[in-house]
């Protein structure tokens, strides 16, 4: 169940790597106009993601029960849910832009080219959700396939139109939006009918009994989607953070977290295909299966991730260099690399704890370690290491804090599954 998820992620990653490197061919302001967008764009992923979570988790559960007419009134359900709640929180950034930029610190300079870019990368954000959510109701019904091969489709064609848009048409930054507008578009065109053709969504919801349904998928979604809220929320302190230290090192930590997107891909794949693992295993009562499952993922996570992270410290020159041209933002690229990428460990073994609790129904719990992890462990120690080393310390804070949740997010973990037992 992993690998076509993993490709999928992998393809989105690697398309989110590209649009960033043809940017930084443009220079420094469009680099730092992009990385002020990062935040907003993780609130906006963690709010569709909470809500697929949920999906999965109520359509599997349902299908499992044998009512098949009322999962597929809950996937129209679903689809109508989330396009409005994402609409509203596109409209409610856009009539904010101005302050959230200033509350960020980005310098007024750069808010004429935000400014541009906004509108196309709000659209590009609401149908990349519309999609995300066909993504969800295909592997609530058990098809991994469709979503992680549609995902390879939409990042090619994206990548494919970057060069386009960017330069050839000459829009510049907001061609980059426009190219992954058309892209998600596709894929929305390709997964839809399918959708319907299967009869995996109705939206004749007045059969659903519509109160308990959203109070079922509230149930799960807010705790959910409360756990996914927080990495937005500490991405935005940490901006404010990095923004102290000038527009390159918004840049290069802007190029940093995209990396950081690509770098976790097997463990963005495994929170996919872990969850509907142990909803049938906790189903049947088979808690040490569970604790075997979990066991084995988490030492891959740790053995995986370290790997990764001295491959980034080997590269990290050649890296820097390939992404940007401007020589201060290499050269904090290049501070970055040699250490935040060393935590992915501990990164890795806390999201993958995020997951498995929410598939246990400890939804709760999982948002306390999401919260504890940014709270508790990563921010503090981001603004204790700038305070004592600069630009070079913030990242040495982030190396120790990403440890630091790893370790307290497997205790947390442990503690729940003893319960259950």
């Amino acid at each position: 169940m992993t690998w076509p998820m993993l490709f999928g992620v992998l393809s989105l990653m690697t398309f989110q790597l590209a649009d960033s490197a043809f940017i930084g061919q443009l220079g420094r302001d469009p680099l730092a106009a992009l990385g002020f967008t990062l935040p907003m764009q993780q609130l906006i992923i963690g709010l569709q993601v909470g809500l697929g979570i949920a999906t999965t988790a109520i359509i599997s559960r349902t299908l499992g029960a044998g009512d098949e007419r009322r999962a597929e009134r809950l996937g129209g359900l679903v689809i109508t849910v989330g396009a409005g709640l994402v609409l509203g929180l596109c409209v409610v950034l856009w009539l904010l832009r101005t302050p959230v930029m200033i509350l960020l610190g980005a310098e007024q300079t750069l808010l004429p080219l935000i400014r541009s870019y906004w509108i196309p990368w709000l659209v590009a954000a609401w149908v990349g959700a519309m999609l995300y959510f066909g993504y969800s109701v295909c592997r609530s019904h058990g098809d991994i396939r469709l979503p992680g091969y549609l995902m390879v489709v939409t990042s090619l064609l994206n990548i494919a139109l970057d060069p386009l848009y960017i330069f050839v048409f000459g829009w510049g930054l907001p061609g980059a939006a426009l190219a992954t507008i058309t892209a998600f578009a596709f894929g929305c065109l390709v997964i839809y009918p399918k959708l319907l053709r299967r009869q995996w969504i109705r939206f004749d919801l007045r059969q659903l009994a519509l109160g308990q349904a959203l109070r079922q998928l509230n149930g799960i979604m807010a705790p959910a989607m409360v756990s996914q809220l927080m990495p937005p929320a500490s991405a935005m302190l940490a901006t404010a953070l990095v923004a102290g230290f000038g527009s390159a090192a918004v840049a290069a930590w802007g190029l940093g977290t995209r990396l950081e997107f690509f770098s976790i891909v097997v463990v963005l794949a495994l929170t996919m295909s872990l969850p509907p693992m142990i909803g049938r295993l906790l189903g049947a009562g088979d808690i040490p299966q569970i604790r075997q499952l979990v066991r084995l993922a988490v030492r891959f996570v740790v053995v995986w991730q370290l790997a990764i992270g001295l491959l980034w410290l080997g590269a990290s020159g050649l890296v820097a260099a390939l992404f940007t041209t401007d020589g201060n933002v290499q050269d904090i690229l290049t501070s970055y690399l040699v250490r935040v990428p060393l935590s992915y460990s501990g990164l890795g073994v806390c999201m993958l704890m995020v997951s498995v609790c929410n598939a246990l129904g400890l939804a709760l719990r999982a948002m306390l370690v999401a919260t504890l992890r940014l709270f508790v462990c990563f921010l503090p120690l981001l603004w204790l290491g700038a305070q004592l080393g600069g630009i070079t310390g913030l990242m040495s804070g982030a190396l120790v804090g990403n440890l630091l949740a790893g370790a307290m997010a497997y205790s947390f973990y442990r503690a729940g599954i003893r319960r259950l037992s």
